[in-house]
C-alpha cells in the first residue's frame, strides 16, 4: 500500500440509497408505538414527523452546501476544521472513532443478530458471533471497492424499500386494519401523556430516528460531481426518509389500536400477527433483519472517511491516510473501525457508553451547521472564486431554523440526564490534551 487519493465512483441514486438506507433501522418499527401511545393523536404523530422531516431537510441543506465548498472525504471533521480549527475537529474525530462509530456499529450489528435470532435459535454467544461475521464481511465489502460498497448499499435499500411497500400494501389494501383506530384525528384520547412532556418525548425519538443523514457528507471525496449530486442526494434521502416514516406509521396505526400498545417490541409482533398470520413474528424479523443491515452497511462505508481525513491532516495515526492502490479505498481506517466494532459486540456494554455521548453528537451537528455562517461571512470580498458550486436555499432563515430546534433539544436532553450529557463532554474534552501532546507542536517544527 502506499498513499494516494480516493476516486470518485459513486453517482447520485448510490448517495440517495446511502442516506436513505442509514437512516432508515430498526427505529421505524419501535418509535411510532411509543410516540403514538404518548401523544394519542394521530394529528399530533403527523406534526411531530413532517417537523422532524423539515428539521433534518433544512440540517441537510446547509451540508450540502459545506459539502458542496470542500468536497473532499471526512464531512463534519472538514468544515469544522475549516470553521473552527483543527482542536475542534480533532475532538470530533476522537470522539467518532473511540466512541460513537464503533458502538453505533456494534449496535446495529448486535441488534440485527437479535432479531435473526426470532427466526434461527442461536445461544448468546452464537448471537455475539453472527454480529461479529456480519461487521467484518461488511467492512470486507468496502474494502474491496468503494464501487461494490455502493452496489450493496443500493440493493439493500431497494430491497429494504420494497418490503416496507409491500406492508403498506398488504396492510390498507388486504383491509385488515380499521379506519376508526385514527377516530379523534386531532384530539389527544384518554390516558395519553400530558402533551407538552409528550412532544418532547417524540420530538427526541423522531430526530433519532433521522439520526445519519448527515453521514453522505464523509465520502463527499468519492462522488461523482460533488456540487451537483450531494445536495440532491441528501435532499432527495431525507424526503423519502419522511414518506417512509409518515406512511408506515399510518399503517401500524390503522393495523393495531393505539390502546393496545404496550411496547415497541410487541407492538411490532402484534403488526406481524395481523399481516402474516401465525409466522408474523418470523416475518417481521426478518424485514427489521435487512433494514438494521442496510443501515450498519451505510454506517461502515460512510465512518472511516474521517479516520482517513485526519490522517492526511497529521493528526491520526499516519498509516489510516493510505489508500488501496488496487481497491483505491483507505483499506486501513475501514479495518480499524472493524475491529473496534467486534471488540465492543463481543463485550456487550457499547449501550451504556454511548449514551453518555448522544449530547456531544447533538452539540457537534450544531457547531457543523453554524459553520455555513462562518464561512460565508469569511467568503465576504474574496471574490466569485469563492463561492460554492452550491448555495443553500432559504439562507440565513435556514440554519436558523435548524439551530433554534437543535437548542430546543439540547436543552431537552440536558434536562433530562444532565450527568450523563456533562461526563460525554468532559471525555471529549480529555482529547484537548491529548492533541497538544501529540499533535500540538508538530507545526512548530514545518
Amino acid at each position: 500500500m502506499e498513499q494516494g487519493s480516493l476516486k470518485r465512483q459513486l453517482g447520485l441514486w448510490t448517495a440517495t440509497a446511502l442516506v436513505v438506507g442509514e437512516v432508515i433501522a430498526v427505529g421505524i418499527f419501535l418509535t411510532p408505538a411509543g410516540m403514538a401511545k404518548s401523544l394519542g393523536s394521530p394529528l399530533w404523530l403527523l406534526l411531530v414527523w413532517v417537523l422532524m422531516g423539515a428539521m433534518a431537510l433544512c440540517g441537510a441543506l446547509c451540508y450540502a452546501e459545506l459539502a458542496a465548498r470542500y468536497p473532499e472525504a471526512g464531512g463534519g471533521y472538514v468544515y469544522l476544521r475549516e470553521a473552527y480549527g483543527e482542536r475542534v475537529a480533532f475532538l470530533y474525530g476522537w470522539m467518532s472513532f473511540l466512541v460513537m462509530d464503533p458502538g453505533i456499529t456494534a449496535a446495529l450489528a448486535v441488534g440485527m443478530a437479535s432479531y435473526l435470532g426470532f427466526v434461527v435459535p442461536l445461544s448468546t454467544p452464537g448471537l455475539k458471533l453472527v454480529a461479529i461475521a456480519c461487521i467484518l464481511a461488511l467492512a470486507a465489502i468496502n474494502i474491496l471497492g468503494v464501487r461494490a460498497g455502493g452496489w450493496l448499499m443500493r440493493w439493500l435499500t431497494v430491497l429494504k424499500l420494497g418490503l416496507l411497500l409491500l406492508i403498506l400494501l398488504w396492510g390498507f389494501g388486504l383491509r385488515l386494519g380499521d379506519w376508526s383506530n385514527f377516530v379523534p384525528f386531532a384530539a389527544q384520547r384518554a390516558h395519553s401523556e400530558p402533551l407538552v412532556g409528550a412532544l418532547a418525548g417524540a420530538l427526541i425519538a423522531a430526530f433519532f430516528s433521522f439520526g445519519g443523514w448527515w453521514d453522505l457528507s464523509k465520502l463527499a471525496g468519492e462522488v461523482k460531481e460533488p456540487a451537483r449530486n450531494l445536495p440532491r442526494a441528501m435532499i432527495y434521502g431525507v424526503v423519502i426518509v419522511t414518506l417512509v416514516y409518515i406512511l408506515t406509521s399510518a399503517v401500524f396505526m390503522y393495523l393495531i389500536p393505539v390502546e393496545r400498545v404496550t411496547s415497541g417490541e410487541t407492538f411490532a409482533a402484534q403488526a406481524g400477527e395481523i399481516l402474516f398470520g401465525g409466522a408474523g413474528g418470523r416475518v417481521f424479523a426478518l424485514v427489521v433483519v435487512v433494514s438494521v443491515l442496510g443501515s450498519l452497511a451505510g454506517v461502515i462505508m460512510a465512518a472511516p472517511r474521517v479516520y482517513y481525513a485526519m490522517a492526511r491532516d497529521g493528526v491520526f495515526l499516519p498509516f489510516a491516510a493510505e489508500v488501496n492502490t488496487r481497491f483505491r479505498t483507505p483499506a486501513r481506517a475501514i479495518a480499524m473501525q472493524a475491529v473496534l466494532a467486534s471488540v465492543l459486540a463481543a463485550l456487550g456494554n457499547f449501550k451504556e457508553i454511548v449514551a453518555y455521548f448522544v449530547f456531544v453528537v447533538v452539540l457537534f451537528l450544531a457547531l457543523t451547521v453554524a459553520a455555513v455562517f462562518v464561512l460565508r461571512r469569511r467568503q465576504q470580498g474574496k471574490g466569485a472564486e469563492a463561492v460554492p458550486g452550491y448555495r443553500l436555499f432559504g439562507y440565513p432563515f435556514t440554519p436558523l431554523i435548524f439551530l433554534a430546534l437543535i437548542a430546543v433539544l439540547l436543552i431537552m436532553l440536558l434536562g433530562s440526564n444532565i450527568r450523563n450529557s456533562l461526563l460525554g463532554v468532559l471525555v471529549v474534552a480529555l482529547g484537548l490534551p491529548i492533541y497538544q501532546l501529540l499533535y500540538g507542536k508538530r507545526k512548530a517544527l514545518v
